[in-house]
């Protein structure tokens, strides 16, 4: 009878350590889900700010102050990468939380660039070239909203259906599903030109079918080795290391062309830019990030800014999956 009792008292102790593990668990998810609904939402709220300080300029007299107030937005979006940096993510989400932190950092990439381009946007002189350029960025929050609605949203929704609990209504846990590119019309430099008040008009001057405007990203090297995109790419993470970019030129000399390389979940980035690309030809220009990234794995990004009249721009970035030891 004593064996009997001990056995029954064992079986409930193990009841009672799972039941409290799946406890452990669910109440994980639900603030993991919670936490990411927050930062979306904050997220989702500084880009309404961010097209709300665009859609107030007045033209290049407040150049500077247009700057300061974007400059303030990247900020913000950079103190909400850094804070879903540290949230506490449970196994099953580990894939969207990765997911999520791109998005994230898309947004962060996205402002500093259009600010960056702000100052000639508003000069008579560079206006169409800065306008293209800032179009072209507009992408980058259209892809952060995909990359959030299509996959972050529904690897943590899948994660919390398995484990029985429920979404949304008046009981379930709440999701967030707002965006952060307001309208699609900002992709059009057309819009951003009567947005910023400035024309436009001369951007457009020699786009001609029969010219062929813009750049390939052909391939990435670091330290004379070629990266690459099927395969985990090894490279030493100090000093901080310098990428070469080869493009393919089109049919026209372009000037003051930018490269980028960024890196998933960090806000280390390189930026450079070529004087000039000559037409038909190919050209190499070299990145250096801007500080050394702590080891561990990422999605590392190389981009060739579209410049005006470049209709395809497929071809502009390359992806690759990249250690930092």
């Amino acid at each position: 009878m004593a064996g009997g009792a001990l056995l029954v008292i064992l079986v409930l102790v193990i009841l009672g350590v799972h039941s409290c593990q799946v406890s452990q668990e669910h109440s994980a998810l639900r603030d993991y889900s919670d936490n990411v609904a927050s930062v979306i939402r904050s997220s989702n709220n500084n880009g309404a700010r961010f097209f709300s300080v665009l859609s107030a300029s007045a033209g290049s007299s407040n150049a500077s102050s247009l700057y300061n107030s974007l400059e303030n937005t990247r900020l913000t979006a950079q103190a909400q990468l850094n804070h879903a940096q540290g949230f506490d993510v449970p196994g099953p989400v580990k894939t969207a939380h990765q997911q999520l932190l791109l998005a994230l950092q898309m947004r962060e990439d996205g402002i500093a660039n259009v600010a960056g381009q702000i100052e000639p946007a508003l000069q008579a002189s560079t206006s169409s070239a800065a306008v293209n350029t800032i179009a072209a960025e507009m992408a980058r929050f259209y892809g952060s909203d995909v990359m959030y609605k299509d996959y972050v949203l529904p690897g943590i929704v899948s994660a919390l259906h398995a484990a029985g609990i429920a979404v949304g209504g008046s009981n379930g846990v709440p999701l967030e599903p707002g965006q952060f590119l307001p309208s699609l019309q900002w992709l059009s430099p057309t819009f951003i030109g009567a947005k910023l008040n400035v024309k436009t008009s001369s951007a457009n001057a020699n786009c001609t079918p029969s010219t062929l405007r813009g750049h390939s990203l052909n391939s990435v090297s670091v330290g004379g080795t070629t990266l690459q995109t099927g395969s985990t790419n090894t490279v030493p993470a100090s000093p901080p290391p310098t990428f070469t970019l080869t493009i393919g030129t089109g049919n026209m000399t372009e000037t003051n062309v930018t490269l980028k390389v960024t890196l998933s979940g960090s806000s280390i980035r390189g930026q450079a830019v070529l004087p000039q690309t000559p037409a038909s030809q190919t050209a190499t220009g070299q990145v250096t990030l801007d500080g050394s990234p702590p080891p561990g794995n990422y999605t590392l990004t190389a981009e060739v800014v579209p410049v005006p009249c470049e209709n395809d721009t497929s071809n502009n970035t390359m992806t690759f999956p990249v250690t930092f030891q």
